[in-house]
């Protein structure tokens, strides 16, 4: 090993947030009891001993627990955000007073600082990466690649970051495996689905304390996340419309109830719009164009390109903040468009991100993830990986477990019926 990551450097908002953090912490913690069962094993078996980590991440309070975790493992970490507005200030501050970690992130940097904390966690000279969105491993092969030899393997959380790995390893670029976290059972079913359905209207609401009853709600998309936000806002009284480019997913929208329309279409009628596809310009120039005045826009994706605010910001004469993470565009032909958390993920830039009791599932397969890399990732080639069956099975055994919640057991009559090819009708 190398310099430990304790005598390292950190770049927060306030120190002093510290004991707001960690009382934070302490609560979001009372909702990860998985977590807590793989802590008590890690702090035994010490499986990251030695090993450095860099991880970019939303930096909240169930990522912090996260990080809790894999030091009592052992491990050496090194924390950024994964986006400018994601952080939260005081869980920084404590993972820096009260975990000696070094942090790397600060709510509303600037795109310099943004890259510049990447570049210090990869700093440690990686052997695992635990990245949500890809920058992290981007940086790694392009302006670090001198550090690649280091590497392991790494984990990716978000859809974001997956499609953009699997067109890397597609392309022969990618240097090492990763797991694709983001595909878990465990994870897509629900924490994109109930987490980013919760925490996506939770931002909205917070951002423009608007009453979702009776309104149009377009859904860009209806992927896991898209199926989570339709859900939660027909929940609210909304009247949803989803769009989408799949026709298997548009046919399953339809099917569980939504309306279903081009976005050209439901632009015309849409009162407030979010998209959650991983894709750029869903809501474009030609769909604001023909927006009703007061529409308000968000994304709930991992990058703020889902919104092309250049054309948006093109069309208008004027750009207000008019209320905190809820910014007023003025157009030229008199109308106001709205944009929730400047484009960014809604979910966290206006709000606190997903429920601790959701992400406790996504943070033990990341967890259970990078141990499975740090065993077997010299064995894996270049490319991405799903979460072993085997990992997300356990992990939802120890939620059910922690739930109090009992399930049947086949009995070993039932087990051989379903192993013997011959028994059919008649027998």
């Amino acid at each position: 090993m190398t310099t430990s990551t304790k005598e390292r450097s950190h770049d927060i908002a306030d120190i002093g947030l510290a004991e707001r953090g960690r009382f934070r912490m302490q609560w979001a913690a009372k909702e990860m009891p998985v977590l807590d069962l793989i802590e008590e094993r890690f702090k035994q078996e010490q499986p990251f001993k030695g090993i450095r980590m860099a991880a970019a991440m939303h930096v909240t309070a169930e990522t912090a627990n996260l990080m809790r975790i894999l030091l009592a493992g052992g491990a050496e970490v090194a924390l950024a955000a994964s986006n400018p507005l994601s952080t939260q200030d005081d869980i920084a501050a404590a993972l820096v007073a009260y975990y000696e970690m070094p942090v790397y992130a600060i709510k509303g940097e600037t795109t310099e600082q943004y890259n510049s904390h990447l570049n210090s966690v990869l700093d440690i000279k990686p052997h695992i990466t635990m990245d949500d969105g890809m920058d992290l491993v981007a940086m790694l092969h392009t302006k670090r690649s001198n550090l690649l030899e280091n590497v392991v393997g790494g984990t990716e959380e978000t859809t974001t970051g997956v499609i953009r790995l699997r067109a890397m390893a597609a392309a022969g670029k990618l240097a090492f495996p990763v797991i694709a976290v983001n595909d878990a059972q465990t994870k897509h079913f629900f924490d994109n689905r109930y987490g980013t359905g919760q925490s996506t209207i939770d931002g909205i609401i917070r951002a423009t304390n608007i009453l979702l009853a009776g309104k149009n709600f377009v859904v860009g998309g209806y992927g896991w996340c898209s199926k989570g936000i339709a859900m939660r806002a027909r929940g609210m009284g909304a009247n949803v419309i989803v769009t989408e480019v799949d026709p298997l997913k548009a046919l399953e929208a339809v099917m569980d109830g939504f309306r279903v329309m081009p976005m050209i279409e439901a632009a015309k009628v849409g009162h407030i719009f979010c998209s959650a596809t991983g894709d750029m310009h869903v809501f474009d120039g030609q769909h604001m164009a023909l927006m009703p005045d007061g529409a308000i826009l968000a994304n709930s994706g991992h990058f703020d390109v889902e919104i092309n605010l250049k054309a948006l910001e093109k069309m208008s004469t004027k750009i207000t903040r008019v209320r905190d993470f809820l910014d007023e565009y003025a157009l030229d032909d008199g109308r106001r468009l709205y944009v929730a958390g400047e484009g960014r993920l809604v979910n966290l830039a206006a709000a606190e991100g997903h429920p601790s009791a959701v992400m406790d599932m996504s943070f033990a397969n990341q967890a259970l993830a990078a141990e499975y890399m740090l065993k077997h990732g010299g064995e894996l080639k270049g490319e991405v990986y799903d979460v072993p069956a085997e990992i997300d099975s356990e992990i939802a055994r120890l939620k059910l477990t922690a739930m109090g919640i009992a399930i049947d057991v086949l009995t070993p009559e039932q087990e051989a019926y379903l192993n013997e090819w011959s028994l059919g009708t008649g027998h």
